[in-house]
């Protein structure tokens, strides 16, 4: 990928910003900030209530990116259906490593989190920050998965459900 001065994002267009997920381009406005005219994108994020200003000569080297590619999303739900790969490492060192994937903004690598911490029914209880890492996981491959496929959430989030409870069986 050639990183050029200007960067083929446009307003209405969803973008991936890794450590917040999948958000929309409202618009790109001038800004002086510190005396130095800035041409920023502002990005939405409808479910956080949150809206980022982001730099455009800047956006491709935090990692901004466009949606990933209809191929990207079934690899992703192909991963979710493998097996779960737990390290034998202490928690705090695997949760570390699935908080790097998790804001990697990597759609793959989100995909090997939710598999790795998905529990079936029979399976035992999460601890509190087991279940926050998932959560934050599956939210960020279900915006995704909604947003690729053109569907609402809901519908990602039971088309994603179906790939882990359909692993389990």
């Amino acid at each position: 990928m050639t990183k050029t001065k200007k960067t083929e994002f446009r307003p209405d267009d969803f973008v991936v910003y890794p450590a917040h997920g999948v958000g929309k381009i409202m618009s790109i406005e001038e800004q002086e900030i510190a005396g130095l005219r800035l041409e920023l994108f502002v990005i939405s994020f409808e479910k956080d209530k949150m809206t980022l200003r982001v730099p455009t000569h800047k956006a491709l080297d935090i990692g901004m990116r466009g949606l990933s590619t209809p191929d990207v999303v079934s690899r992703a739900l192909e991963t979710l259906k493998g097996k779960a790969k737990v390290k034998r490492a202490m928690w705090s060192r695997r949760a570390q490593e699935y908080e790097q994937k998790i804001n990697s903004g990597d759609l793959l690598s989100i995909a090997e989190v939710v598999r790795d911490l998905h529990r079936a029914d029979d399976q035992r209880e999460q601890s509190y920050s087991e279940r926050q890492l998932y959560e934050a996981a599956l939210e960020r491959l279900t915006r995704e998965v909604a947003a690729v496929s053109g569907t609402d959430e809901a519908g990602a989030a039971k088309k994603v459900d179906d790939v882990l409870v359909g692993r389990a069986a």
